[in-house]
């Protein structure tokens, strides 16, 4: 089920966020990350979709039409991680992802614990299947939110800057895992990320918005060029697309000072 949309619109209080938004979409079994500079209203566009954000427009899954159906009826085919992690919940690792699994899918408890077991066991969580959430730091409970989110089979994953607490080894562990998973069980994911290397290495397809308008999308090669870097960014940059290596985006010079 692709995910399309098309002249989405956002204001919050009296500043309009997002611009007639339109000619985006996102397939199954691909990541598409979203990217832009700070306050170009990545956030606002994943809460759009999600419902969580008033918003007019057309937002599709399939032949679903998203906006057209209340909070309740969305969190039945899509899941959004929000970009903070934290929890006071006095939970276990273990039971607030089997909690996750068990609100959304009806089904045998033998199955949803096994479920449960392979989504610690794919981000690198049993060890820690045992420990309180308050216990964890904020890298350890961006995964658990992680596995929260993957336990629901949703049709539509959104993530908004899933890496950001985590360290190089997880960053590369968690995006390698998403990217599987899209691909095994069909599913859309969409996720807002700042690192281009770590999109450029791992998105199937980019969308990049500026000053809530929809500026380019495309595949990473294709997106992510000294030209267009320069006029998102504002930045001078080298970008490689070796054979047998990652990609890599390195950022050379700043073209305008940030502030004295």
């Amino acid at each position: 089920m692709t995910l399309t949309i098309d002249h989405l619109d956002c204001s919050l209080g009296k500043r309009r966020i997002l611009h007639d938004v339109s000619g985006l979409s996102a397939s199954p079994g691909e990541i598409t990350a979203l990217i832009g500079p700070n306050g170009s209203g990545k956030s606002t566009l994943l809460k759009a979709i999600a419902g969580i954000e008033a918003a007019s427009g057309r937002i599709r899954l399939g032949e679903r039409q998203l906006d057209a159906l209340s909070l309740e009826q969305r969190s039945q085919c899509l899941y959004y991680l929000l970009q903070d992690t934290s929890t006071q919940a006095a939970l276990s690792v273990f039971e607030a992802v089997l909690l996750s699994r068990r609100t959304q899918v009806a089904e045998p408890a033998a199955t949803a614990l096994s479920a449960v077991e392979r989504a610690l066991t794919s981000l690198e969580l049993d060890p820690l299947a045992e420990r309180e959430l308050v216990t964890l730091s904020g890298g350890q409970c961006q995964r658990v939110a992680i596995a929260q989110a993957i336990v629901r089979k949703p049709k539509l994953l959104m993530l908004d800057e899933p890496t950001s607490a985590l360290d190089l080894h997880h960053q590369l562990q968690v995006l390698d895992y998403l990217r599987r998973l899209a691909r095994r069980e069909g599913i859309v994911i969409v996720l807002a990320i700042h690192d281009l290397n770590l999109a450029a290495r791992f998105a199937d397809h980019l969308w990049v918005v500026k000053e809530g308008r929809h500026i380019v999308s495309g595949m990473p090669e294709q997106v992510l060029t000294p030209e267009r870097l320069r006029d998102i960014y504002a930045i001078e940059a080298h970008v490689e697309w070796p054979i047998d290596a990652p990609p890599r985006v390195t950022p050379l010079s700043a073209l305008h000072r940030l502030g004295d």
